[in-house]
């Protein structure tokens, strides 16, 4: 292991960096509000060796995004699969995308060599 390898993790959106009371403080809601959604599957913590929720930045992207439909009045378990079926929506259309260069480029025949 290099120094330089803990730094790197800074960067790292999937890296566990935050406990849950910051985690709540960052995105402005408590940690109850964190827990229900982790209870309805949209986010799963990391557990430290404590047995402690430790949240990363891309989950915390997700939580916020969740908050803000919460806070327009939908209903938790409901704000949960809206986020789950864009989520679902945004890769089919990444896939689609992939699948259309492929068949318009030149070479389309040549990606599996």
């Amino acid at each position: 292991m290099t120094a330089e390898e803990p730094l790197g993790r800074l960067d790292d959106d999937d890296y566990p960096a935050f406990t849950m009371g910051r985690a709540a403080e960052m995105i402005g809601t408590t940690p109850a509000f964190l827990r229900a959604i982790g209870e309805a599957r949209l986010i799963t913590p990391l557990r430290s060796a404590g047995g402690h929720r430790r949240y990363s930045r891309y989950q915390l992207r997700i939580a916020a995004r969740a908050r803000e439909l919460v806070d327009q009045g939908t209903p938790v378990e409901a704000a949960c699969r809206i986020i789950i079926l864009e989520d679902q929506l945004e890769e089919a259309l990444r896939i689609n995308a992939e699948f259309r260069r492929a068949a318009a480029g030149p070479d389309a025949g040549a990606e599996g060599r």
